[in-house]
């Protein structure tokens, strides 16, 4: 598929994790490293990347990529991650999963690049849901083309960190998420009890 072949798969490991009460990048998932665990589920043919942070680097599980990049200052959150990829990537595009949202499978990941590839002139994209009749934006998982830098580059200098604001910028789209997709993919690890909850449906 030449959709995957021209994307990164990107996962953003550098946060520090203070509700979680450690960095993310450090959790394991049924005694497995959950950067493994990610990996596994996504099923990625291209080139892998893994961003994390000043101090946080080489987590356990990051050999499993083809590289790692650490993002040049600390705490600036997810949207630095992304620029860092995409100065790092060595294709046109990437797509990007946090590293606290388990339930991903490849689907989405390879819907989402397929997605982007046939929007010539689109940036990036970013995913909308249906919850209760509402439509809900869900800032990652997402993709981006290397010709975002200079836009994420300038909302970053601006103070504007929050990627639910990229909708603002005219190169950003947002996409609606097939409904086939289970509600599990949106599970998100905040919290300890989240990833005890997550291991007991996992073995259930």
């Amino acid at each position: 598929m030449r959709h995957v072949k021209n994307t990164t798969f990107v996962v953003l490991a550098g946060g520090e994790g203070s509700r979680m009460g450690r960095p993310k990048g450090l959790l394991t998932i049924a005694g497995r490293p959950i950067l493994e665990h990610i990996l596994q589920m996504a099923q990625w043919d291209g080139p892998t990347l893994l961003v994390t942070s000043p101090g946080r680097q080489l987590p356990p599980g990051a050999d499993g990529f083809d590289a790692e990049v650490t993002d040049p200052v600390a705490g600036l959150g997810p949207m630095r991650g992304i620029l860092t990829a995409l100065e790092h990537a060595k294709t046109e595009q990437i797509v990007v999963s946090p590293v606290d949202m388990p339930s991903i499978g490849g689907e989405p990941f390879h819907w989402l690049a397929n997605a982007l590839f046939e929007r010539v002139g689109v940036m990036g994209l970013l995913i909308e849901r249906a919850v209760c009749r509402e439509l809900i934006l869900e800032p990652l998982p997402a993709a981006f083309r290397e010709g975002a830098r200079n836009m994420l580059q300038q909302r970053i200098e601006g103070g504007k960190f929050s990627l639910h604001r990229l909708v603002e910028c005219d190169l950003v789209q947002t996409i609606r998420a097939p409904e086939s997709w289970p509600e599990a993919v949106w599970n998100n690890l905040n919290f300890p009890k989240d990833l005890v909850e997550f291991e007991q449906d996992a073995r259930g």
